[in-house]
């Protein structure tokens, strides 16, 4: 036996309890906590000439105000290996990673939590750079931002 929903939403997160009736042993029950977790995510491509500097914003579109009042971090993937660079508590001071020597000294958190990355280098070109958003336990916005770096 099984429930099929379709369309989830975070509406459906609750206790689910399935009773039936069987012979001889009589009743049967199975109870199971169904958890809706949601990741909303936005795609852009970013531009930069070489040895300018790479400024992404983190949720670049979006009208939720104030990113400082949230948890947030910031990885850099490639070939499906991400990698962490900036992690970051609302009312303290960034956590920079330890991570890959590319990146240990050219990443900066700014503004409403941007990622300055300066400066940029061909190495860069084609990586993907995902700010994640902790609005609440259950709900994380993500947006990715593909980079693509010209030289002049």
């Amino acid at each position: 036996w099984a429930l099929h929903l379709k369309n989830v939403t975070m509406s459906l997160s609750g206790h689910y309890k399935c009773t039936f009736a069987t012979y001889p042993d009589g009743t049967k029950e199975a109870k199971i906590q169904l958890i809706v977790k949601a990741e909303e995510e936005r795609h852009y491509l970013k531009k930069v000439w070489l040895n300018e500097t790479l400024e992404i914003p983190c949720l670049a579109d979006t009208t939720s105000g104030n990113l400082s009042t949230y948890p947030l971090k910031w990885l850099v993937g490639e070939n499906g290996r991400k990698e962490e660079l900036v992690t970051k508590e609302p009312s303290c001071p960034a956590v920079y990673g330890n991570g890959s020597a590319l990146y240990r000294q050219r990443v900066l958190l700014g503004f409403n939590n941007a990622l300055k990355v300066s400066p940029p280098k061909i190495t860069d070109d084609g990586r993907v750079f995902s700010c994640y958003v902790l609005y609440h336990p259950e709900r994380v916005q993500k947006s990715s931002t593909t980079v693509r770096v010209f030289g002049k």
